[in-house]
C-alpha cells in the first residue's frame, strides 16, 4: 500500500495561525481606520460631524469582516481629509 504524503497539511496547520492573526490584524486596522473617520471625516451638520454615506459602507463592510473592501475605502476617505492613517 503506497503511502501518501502528508507534507502538505502539516504546511497547512502551520500556516493556519498566521491566516487567522492577519484576519484579526486587518479587523483592528480597519477598526482604528473607521473610528479616526468618525471623527474627522464628514460633513457638519447641527454641530456635528455626520459620516456620508461611503463612510458608512466602509465602515459596516468592516463590521462585518468584509475588510479587503472596507480598509481602502475608508483609507482614501482619510487621505482625502488630510487624517494620518495609523501604522499597519
Amino acid at each position: 500500500m503506497p503511502m501518501r504524503p502528508v507534507l502538505p497539511v502539516n504546511i497547512l496547520l502551520m500556516l493556519l495561525p498566521t491566516a487567522v492573526s492577519a484576519q484579526s490584524t486587518d479587523a483592528e486596522y480597519c477598526a482604528k481606520l473607521a473610528d479616526l473617520a468618525l471623527r474627522y471625516v464628514g460633513k457638519q451638520q447641527n454641530g456635528q460631524l455626520k459620516p456620508d454615506l461611503d463612510t458608512v459602507v466602509a465602515i459596516d463592510k468592516c463590521q462585518q469582516g468584509d475588510t479587503a473592501t472596507g480598509i481602502p475605502m475608508l483609507e482614501a476617505k482619510l487621505r482625502a481629509g488630510r487624517v494620518t492613517l495609523p501604522k499597519r
